[in-house]
């Protein structure tokens, strides 16, 4: 029993993913929808095997038998984990056939086993392989003189069982099923022009004697190796951080196995023969009735774009700051701060306020961070147009980025070759804040604009997450973003802010003295509460002090989308804590943190979430809202998310997630629709108000009761609002 109430947080990851492989089942959802979701479960076990369960083992391996916050042990927290995932990829499967069988009235098909092909099929397959894939196999031969292979991190291959004339023993090899090729195959259309897939193993499995001559193949099966790919450096030792990394990540392709995964139907022998070469005991081992590599599903999803009818209705979000002359927008910054609600208000915005930047003959200089940017990012062309122009660019490149290292790297040297200033991140720190600043010289003198977000500068994923932006001029959070850039870049000490908040500096103390002030408040018989919405709360101190805070009357509110290891219901609390987290079309990833204040209340947004890791060894920026009407648009967005009772989930105190169940039956509230509808709503107005002199487009009228006012209208210029093209 530990002293504090703590859930584990691998298990609380766990029950994470069940909702989101809850959302594959929900018949609410469009057939395509559901598919997507259950790739995306598949891609989040695989990370979380290669980094979570990878460190497990690693503790277990050092015989540290320390007990941990939930009272388990390392090789206990392991036992649990492998059985709720066996029950996870039971339901997988469970669901995609379900999925499936869901898609045929829709005249869609899915060929599992290539014994089921027509003859037409086997000649579609004769084709493809011959064409495409026999040249690129690779046959391995398992025996003294050809020793196992390093097989590759998460790559499908084949364990192949031969018999060849004169000999008693079996031989064994591996092919590796390319990555270069389609890994579902389109077969010629079945009657009534239905669209057939199959899987590239299938017509492998169909043509393996084409690759194995003289043998009888006796079994072939897939398998995957998911191994640690979590990257450790020792960045007080490197005189160069860039190679470094860089070097470690050629090694993370093969890390220690963490995992095997089997199709059913491989024989005993074979798969004792595997594990027992990568050296990983049986409950590491994983069986599954199907198809391996449930991630590459999106490949079907995309395949199939032109099937409207089994995917969400296209969502078009608005662009509130969309406006004829650019020039114009830091004059509507500087009138007044622009809050942007992602994805139901465009990025766009914020690529425009970049790429003017960069032409601006007025722009001094420029200074970001980027932590993950996507692919080819226009934000990259942006800086690097703005160094070409003679701006001084100076960008903080996280390299540490998980899984996102190559890219960033790439990008980060195509910066520095048009001479953009790369600060390759700090030593002991992750730069996870989201911050952009623009000084310009202006009639009045040299002024500075800044960008803060929650999420990160990636058109992509701004597109389906939820995350929320301020555009301000305000002079004291401007200075304290400059003061802080100093620090990052340079030799400054430790700013000391007026305004924002940043870690590992003072995050965790403005938080502690905030939740202190709700307790004090409270004690006084003052108005107090505290609501929160974040990806995940973790951190052991502000657990306790939030039951502290419950304990003394401050009711609390909490929207944690991820892991929460916060027991509701704790002794002593009396349901005054209440935990929520909504899994739903768009991926709830805004930071939003309200504290009552006696009546006067103060709204932070952050891109930190409650971890030690992001208070601690984190670069982390919270920032205030201060403007009362966007003030009010944040804390209506709080009412309307915990009004959700259509994709929210309720945190029982024994750990298991509830969905809720609206009052009367029915499909329930959903936050996501509702403002996906308002911003439709608000665009389809503002359309037909639309007049020539337009500036941009305010969010809402006075009596719009969510997302009211975002955005001013310019009443000096007499200009309105426009709408771009921009969604998901």
């Amino acid at each position: 029993m530990t002293q504090t109430p703590y859930f584990n947080r691998e298990i609380s990851w766990l029950q994470f993913n069940f909702r989101v492989l809850e959302e594959a089942s929900r018949d609410d959802n469009p057939l395509l929808e559901r598919l997507k979701f259950l790739a995306i479960s598949e891609s989040n076990l695989n990370e979380f095997f290669m980094v979570r369960v990878a460190g497990l083992k690693q503790v277990v391996a050092s015989a540290v038998n320390e007990i941990q916050m939930d009272g388990k042990t390392a090789q206990e927290t392991l036992t649990e984990i492998h059985r709720q995932v066996s029950v996870m990829v039971r339901l997988q499967y469970q669901y995609m056939g379900d999925i499936f069988a869901g898609l045929k009235p829709s005249g869609i098909e899915f060929v599992e086993d290539f014994r089921s092909f027509t003859e037409a099929d086997k000649e579609f397959a004769r084709q493809f392989f011959e064409n495409n894939v026999f040249r690129i196999l690779t046959p391995l031969a398992i025996d003294p003189s050809h020793p196992f292979p390093l097989i590759g991190n998460n790559k499908l291959n084949m364990a192949v069982c031969l018999k060849r004339p004169g000999f008693e023993q079996d031989f064994f090899a591996i092919v590796e099923v390319p990555t270069v090729i389609k890994r579902f195959p389109e077969l010629p259309a079945g009657e009534g022009g239905v669209r057939r897939f199959t899987a590239l193993e299938e017509i492998i499995k169909l043509h393996a004697p084409d690759f194995f001559p003289g043998t009888q193949v006796t079994s072939i099966q897939g398998f995957t190796i998911t191994r640690n790919s979590d990257i450790a450096i020792d960045e007080v030792a490197s005189d160069n951080l860039l190679s470094t990394i860089e070097d470690e990540l050629k090694q993370r392709r093969w890390g220690e196995a963490v995992r095997l995964s089997t199709r059913i139907g491989m024989p005993h022998h074979v798969r004792e023969f595997l594990r027992t070469k990568l050296d990983l005991s049986p409950e590491e081992c994983f069986e599954r009735p199907g198809l391996l590599n449930l991630q590459d599903l999106f490949e079907i999803a995309n395949a199939l774009q032109d099937r409207a009818d089994l995917a969400n209705n296209p969502f078009i979000p608005r662009n509130p700051v969309q406006q004829k002359k650019m020039s114009h927008i830091f004059q509507t910054i500087r009138r007044k701060d622009i809050l942007l609600h992602h994805p139901y208000d465009s990025f766009q915005p914020v690529l425009d306020l970049l790429d003017f930047a960069a032409m601006d003959p007025k722009t001094l200089a420029i200074k970001q961070t980027l932590y993950r940017t996507g692919g080819d990012s226009p934000l990259i062309e942006s800086l690097i147009q703005a160094a070409e122009n003679g701006k001084q660019v100076t960008v903080l490149m996280e390299l540490k980025a998980r899984f996102d290292e190559e890219r960033n790297i790439v990008r980060a040297r195509e910066m520095e070759q048009h001479g953009v200033h790369v600060v390759y991140g700090l030593v002991g720190l992750k730069i996870h804040g989201k911050m952009l600043q623009i000084i310009r010289r202006e009639d009045d003198g040299v002024k500075a604009y800044c960008h803060l977000s929650t999420g990160n500068y990636n058109p992509n994923t701004a597109r389906g997450y939820t995350d929320l932006a301020l555009m301000t001029a305000d002079r004291e959070i401007n200075n304290d973003v400059t003061n802080l850039f100093h620090a990052l870049t340079g030799y400054a000490s430790m700013p000391k802010f007026s305004r924002i908040a940043a870690a590992p500096i003072n995050l965790r103390e403005t938080l502690l003295s905030l939740i202190q002030q709700e307790i004090e408040n409270a004690e006084k018989g003052m108005a107090s509460r505290i609501r929160l919405k974040m990806n995940a709360l973790v951190d052991p101190d502000m657990i306790a002090l939030l039951y502290r805070a419950a304990r003394a009357g401050v009711r609390i509110e909490l929207n944690i989308r991820g892991i929460c290891c916060l027991v509701p219901n704790a002794e002593g609390t009396e349901d005054r804590i209440r935990v929520i987290s909504i899994v739903g079309r768009f991926l709830e990833h805004s930071r939003i943190f309200h504290f009552e204040n006696g009546g006067d209340p103060r709204v932070f947004l952050a891109s930190a979430d409650w971890m030690p890791r992001n208070l601690n060894r984190r670069v982390e920026v919270m920032f205030p809202i201060l403007d009362p009407d966007h003030k009010h648009t944040i804390l209506e967005i709080l009412d309307i998310i915990f009004k959700d009772d259509h994709n929210a989930r309720l945190l029982g105190p024994d750990g298991t997630w509830k969905r809720l169940r609206p009052e009367g039956g029915g499909e329930g509230f959903s936050s996501q629709r509702y403002f996906r509808d308002q911003a439709r709503k608000n665009f389809e107005q503002k359309e037909k108000e639309r007049e020539s002199q337009i500036v941009f487009q305010p969010a809402g009228s006075p009596n719009t009761p969510v997302l009211s006012r975002l955005i001013p209208v310019d009443h000096e210029a007499g200009e309105r609002a426009s709408q771009s093209d921009s969604g998901n």
